[in-house]
């Protein structure tokens, strides 16, 4: 968007808020949403604005910075290219389809590439379809305390469908599903958080044996992502086994020091809508970065996108060192972190 600052006024957060990815109409919003775009003030312009005209300004600002922007990691495109491929290759198979497994630590971004993934596939299937109501792809997370009738009302929420009664058993919910998405013509299903599906118990394995009938009855390719999967229990015994032996494994992680690491700084240091910010800055303070969190890509997006906003919020317009140290992250960055002074209250 690019803002118009009279149009911005009495506009918040709230009036931005949207159903759940994890629901159909959530998910088209999503694979619908430009990237979010703003462009600054003049200088003169922007001094000039009447205290009204400048809260609206500010808070159109705070919405474009509290977005998630996208940065294209080579994890990103490594999880693109392999879904890819997958979706080309299953796409005639009538037997065992190949499927994907994203495991890593937290804030490394797996969500993020998973649904990226899924975003580039249904813009594709919408080029190539453009008239047609097809639901190319299909988000959903793995329930906690799963079981099939969970995993079966999940698939069953996101499509919309009214069969949520208690008077439905597991085979109604999960023979309606199948008939929607086999109409829809659905190829690629994710499944995140699968790292709650744990083998080692009877419920992970009732869990476990649902959602093989559901890639066994569905002409769809399955891209997993979960919290350390090797260690979640996911490949224990027989059915961990026949997972593993289906699924190809992309790991993601934190990023080493590195051009790439600097190249990240820039492109979020780019997205930046701050008046007195000094270009390059951040870049700068690359390794400290990387110290404060760990390498974790989600870490640094939380850490500048939070550090624009208290720019913007305390008037001082532009980031610095000390800024980034009196912004809160994450327990585990601030756990094997440097120490960070603390702004006095």
């Amino acid at each position: 968007m690019v803002v118009n600052v009279e149009d911005s006024a009495g506009e918040g957060p709230q009036d931005s808020w949207t159903d759940p990815s994890t629901r159909l109409e959530g998910w088209r919003r999503f694979v619908e949403a430009d990237p979010a775009v703003l462009d600054l003030l003049p200088e003169q312009q922007w001094e000039a604005l009447s205290p009204q005209l400048r809260d609206a300004y500010d808070e159109a600002r705070i919405a474009y910075h509290s977005e998630l922007q996208v940065v294209r990691t080579s994890t990103v495109k490594e999880i693109a290219h392999e879904g890819r491929l997958l979706t080309l290759l299953n796409q005639r198979e009538h037997g065992a389809r190949r499927g994907m497994i994203v495991s890593g630590q937290w804030t490394t971004g797996k969500t993020t590439a998973l649904k990226q993934l899924g975003r580039t596939h249904e813009l594709r299937v919408r080029q190539r379809y453009p008239d047609s109501d097809r639901i190319p792809v299909v988000y959903i997370t793995a329930p906690p305390k799963g079981s099939p009738r969970k995993l079966a009302l999940e698939f069953a929420r996101f499509l919309g469908l009214p069969v949520i009664s208690p008077r439905h058993n597991t085979t109604d919910v999960t023979s309606a599903v199948c008939q929607v998405v086999i109409e829809a013509r659905t190829d690629l299903v994710l499944v995140d958080e699968i790292h709650l599906l744990n083998h080692a118990t009877t419920a992970g394995e009732d869990l476990s044996d649902h959602l093989k009938y559901f890639t066994e009855h569905l002409p769809a390719t399955f891209v997993y992502a979960g919290i350390n999967v090797e260690k979640s229990g996911l490949f224990t015994g027989l059915r961990g086994k026949q997972l593993a032996g289906r699924c190809i494994m992309v790991r993601t992680g934190a990023f080493p020091l590195t051009p790439e690491w600097q190249s990240l700084v820039a492109s979020l240091e780019n997205t930046l809508r701050l008046h007195r910010h000094q270009a390059g800055s951040l870049v700068k303070q690359s390794k400290y970065l990387h110290q404060r969190t760990g390498g974790m890509i989600g870490s640094l997006s939380h850490l500048i996108r939070a550090a624009a906003i208290s720019a913007i919020l305390d008037g001082s317009e532009r980031i610095t060192k000390a800024a980034l140290r009196s912004i809160r992250i994450d327990h585990n960055s601030e756990s094997d972190g440097p120490p960070e002074p603390r702004r006095a209250a």
